[in-house]
């Protein structure tokens, strides 16, 4: 069942996504060996141990939120047809985040399709998880789709996101909890805020 969103701002959006990693982050990650939070935070550290910013940092902790918001529910191997997971989290995202990073959650499927159309050894780096649920999600991008996508301002941030989604994904990496990253979740939170005000 989706949240209410609309009960959240901007003071409480950040205790409420840390509750969903407490209450579900250890639910399956889509037949990969990690869980959704370890695949989250995976993302994150990797980012932070390698000096990005935290625009970066954070949209790869938030990627994939839309597993736990999603009325679709979650993707599993046994799937036919794709859950867009990507377009129910950046909605529950979009009301609190600067566009960057929504985009990089709303995108980060697209991303793994203009990746597989434009770097071919990038496909070598998915997991048969990922590669079953590219073709659900319709394969690499036409040519057309590619021009489309390539136009996206915050293109470079998208691409460097979907590399820490494949990377974050190991059984043996230790991380810091979601508590760790809530200081600069909140930086984004209120960067939005003060924008919009």
């Amino acid at each position: 069942m989706k949240p209410d969103i609309e009960m959240l701002n901007h003071k409480t959006i950040v205790d409420f996504i840390g509750s969903i990693f407490d209450r579900r982050g250890g639910e399956e990650y889509l037949g990969e060996p990690v869980t959704m939070g370890e695949h989250m935070l995976q993302g994150a550290t990797i980012a932070e141990q390698n000096g990005q910013s935290e625009e970066i940092i954070v949209a790869a902790l938030l990627h994939d939120i839309g597993h736990f918001t999603s009325e679709f529910g979650t993707f599993t191997m046994d799937d036919t047809e794709d859950r867009h997971h990507e377009h129910a989290g950046a909605e529950v995202l979009e009301r609190f985040f600067p566009r960057v990073i929504t985009d990089c959650c709303r995108y980060h499927v697209a991303a793994k399709r203009y990746l597989c159309a434009t770097r071919p050894e990038y496909f070598k780096r998915l997991s048969e998880a990922s590669i079953h649920s590219l073709n659900l999600q319709g394969g690499a991008m036409s040519p057309d789709e590619v021009a489309v996508f390539e136009k996206n301002p915050n293109l470079d941030t998208i691409i460097a996101v979907r590399y820490l989604d494949e990377a974050g994904k190991r059984p043996d990496m230790e991380t810091p909890d979601f508590w760790h990253f809530a200081p600069m979740v909140q930086r984004q939170v209120d960067r939005h805020s003060r924008v919009n005000a």
